[in-house]
């Protein structure tokens, strides 16, 4: 019977029609729900792996999905997947390894840049063709035919009712949910392809400074909720606001609606993590109510 390390060996070799034996392997920081290493194959050629529970598989397969998706929109790059299983209780998936290098003058330009080429590209459904995770939080993407109403029930309220059932309520929460409208008031988006958990820790680039980025939690949704999340951790340049806006440029209102979509990010940090975050939702709970007439 395989072991763990044999059936990555063996998913690298069928994919890559090249025999790969791992010589060594070195954990890699950054992420705090799965194991990540960095493979050493006796060939020299080296590549990404992240391992958790068997249960994690559909996550791991979704996250490939949208990987393949966005790479193959050539608008920004992403790593290439190689494949992805489960044994002995674990499961896998492994990716193509970019080295990551120091940014240029032009990273942060390039990647405002390619961003908007990736929201550019369209669906006329609102959701995914299947469910996938945000962080380990399962994130529902039923296909809907209304922005509003994917919002309110496949993003808020889920997110609600899962704090709810850690005790957890929120002042207002049902009024808000039930005057979405109010914030899109002569704003109609169109379903974007999302990277949907962008923040600053899941993009990079690589030794000659080129932008990518990696761990997506995509669907088709408002542009906006991508752009919204850059500015809840911080980490993104000027150039990459200012290129995107001389790209696509936002609309009137955003800055509104910034504060609806990161509270999908506070809701889920609660969530994942406990804390302050339901403090934090709480208060943007607050502010969105009192610009509601």
């Amino acid at each position: 019977m395989k072991t763990l390390d044999e059936s990555i060996e063996t998913t690298i070799s069928e994919t890559t029609n090249s025999f790969f034996k791992i010589k060594k392997s070195s954990s890699l920081s950054g992420g705090c729900i799965n194991q990540s290493q960095k493979l050493f194959g006796e060939d020299g050629r080296i590549f990404f792996c992240k391992k958790n529970s068997k249960s994690f598989l559909p996550f791991f397969k979704s996250e490939a999905l949208a990987l393949e998706e966005i790479g193959s929109t050539e608008t920004i790059n992403v790593p290439k997947v190689i494949g992805f299983g489960e044994k002995e209780g674990h499961s896998f998936l492994i990716l193509e390894f970019i080295e990551e290098g120091r940014p240029t003058s032009e990273t942060g330009e390039e990647l405002g840049r390619k961003l908007a080429a990736l929201h550019q590209i369209r669906q006329p459904f609102w959701g995914w063709d299947q469910d996938n995770c945000i962080g380990a939080t399962d994130q529902p993407n039923t296909k809907t035919s209304t922005w509003i109403e994917f919002y309110r029930e496949y993003r808020l309220r889920h997110q609600f009712d899962l704090a709810n059932r850690k005790g957890q309520t929120f002042a207002s929460m049902e009024t808000l949910l039930q005057n979405l409208e109010f914030f899109f008031t002569g704003y109609s988006p169109y379903p974007s392809l999302l990277h949907g958990d962008l923040w600053g820790g899941n993009a990079s680039c690589d030794t000659n400074g080129k932008p990518f980025i990696f761990d997506p939690a995509s669907y088709y949704g408002d542009r906006e909720t991508d752009l919204a999340f850059t500015y809840m951790f911080g980490g993104f340049t000027a150039s990459f606001y200012q290129s995107y806006q001389e790209t696509l440029p936002l609309s009137p209102g955003f800055d509104m609606r910034k504060i609806l979509y990161n509270l999908y990010h506070e809701l889920n940090h609660f969530n994942l993590f406990g804390g302050g975050y339901a403090s934090s939702a709480q208060s943007s709970i607050n502010q969105l109510i009192s610009k509601i007439p």
